[in-house]
C-alpha cells in the first residue's frame, strides 16, 4: 500500500466499518427499547407483511370471542325465561290436577283458579317482556320470532357465522288456560291438564334448541381461544425482539465501535508519519 497524504486508506476503511457498526448498534438499541424485532418495513419487509396478516386475524378472533360471549348471554337470557315458564306451567299443572279431584268444593276450586289465573298471566308477561339490551326476545317483533334468523358473527371472516331460527312448534303463551271456567269442575280441569302437558313438551323443545346452541357457542369460544393463542405466538416469533440475542449483539457492536475508534485515531496519524520522511 502506497504512502499518501491525500488518501488515507486505513482511515477510510475504518470509517466505513464504524458507520456499519454504529447502524447495527442503533438497531440493537431500538429493538431493546421497543421490544420489537421489526420496527419498520425496512427491518423485515416480508416478515412485517406476514405479521400484519396474523395480527388482523388475531384481532378479528378477539372480537369474535366477545361476540360469542354476547351471543351466549342472549341465549341464556332466553332460555332462562323459558325455564321460569317451565316452573310456572308445572305449578299450573299441580293446581289443575288438584282441581280435577271432586273432593274439592266450588269455593276450593275458585281459590285454585285464582292462583292459576295469575300464573297464566305471568307466563304471558314473561314471553311478551323478556328483553336483551333493550330488544324483545320473543313475539312477532322479537329477536326469536319463529320466522327470522338471528345471525351471530362467531369468527374473523364473513363465512364464520351462525344463523339461528327457533322453532316454537305449537307453543303459544297467549293460550287462554285461565278464566273463570277453567277449573270450574273436574272435566274442565282435566282438559287443562292435557293442554298444560302439551305446553310443557313445547317449552322443553324450545329450551333444548337454546341449550344446544349455547353448548355449540361454548365450544366455538374454546376453539377461537386456541386459534388466537397460536396466532399470537406465531406473530410474536416474527415481531418480538429476542433480548438475549440483541443484548449480545449490542455488546459485540459496542466493542467493535470502541475498537474502530481507537484504530481511527491511529490511522489519522499516518499523514504525520509520511511528513516525517521529508524531515
Amino acid at each position: 500500500m502506497a504512502l499518501s497524504i491525500h488518501t488515507n486508506q486505513s482511515a477510510l476503511t475504518t470509517q466505513t466499518s464504524l458507520n456499519k457498526f454504529n447502524s447495527a448498534l442503533a438497531t440493537n438499541q431500538q429493538r431493546l427499547g421497543t421490544g420489537l424485532r421489526i420496527n419498520s418495513a425496512a427491518d423485515d419487509a416480508a416478515g412485517l407483511q406476514i405479521a400484519t396478516r396474523l395480527n388482523a386475524q388475531s384481532r378479528g378472533m378477539g372480537v369474535a370471542m366477545r361476540n360469542v360471549g354476547d351471543s351466549v348471554s342472549m341465549l341464556q337470557t332466553a332460555e332462562g325465561a323459558f325455564s321460569e315458564m317451565t316452573d310456572i306451567v308445572q305449578r299450573m299443572k299441580d293446581l289443575a290436577t288438584q282441581a280435577a279431584n271432586d273432593t274439592n268444593s266450588a269455593s276450593d276450586r275458585e281459590a285454585l283458579a285464582a292462583e292459576y289465573n295469575e300464573l297464566a298471566a305471568e307466563m304471558t308477561n314473561i314471553y311478551s317482556n323478556t328483553k336483551y339490551a333493550g330488544d324483545n326476545l320473543f313475539g312477532e317483533n322479537g329477536k326469536f320470532n319463529g320466522t327470522d334468523a338471528v345471525t351471530f358473527q362467531i369468527g374473523a371472516s364473513s363465512a364464520e357465522s351462525l344463523e339461528l331460527t327457533i322453532d316454537f312448534g305449537t307453543f303459544d303463551p297467549a293460550t287462554d288456560y285461565a278464566g273463570d271456567e277453567t277449573l270450574a269442575d273436574a272435566a274442565t280441569a282435566q282438559a287443562a291438564l292435557d293442554a298444560l302437558e302439551t305446553t310443557l313438551n313445547d317449552i322443553g323443545a324450545v329450551r333444548a334448541q337454546f341449550g344446544a346452541n349455547i353448548n355449540r357457542l361454548n365450544h366455538t369460544n374454546n376453539n377461537l381461544a386456541n386459534m388466537k393463542d397460536n396466532t399470537d405466538m406465531a406473530k410474536g416469533r416474527i415481531m418480538d425482539a429476542d433480548f438475549a440475542v440483541e443484548s449480545a449483539n449490542m455488546s459485540k457492536n459496542s466493542m467493535l465501535m470502541q475498537s474502530g475508534i481507537s484504530m481511527l485515531k491511529q490511522a489519522g496519524q499516518m499523514p504525520s508519519m509520511v511528513m516525517s520522511l521529508l524531515g
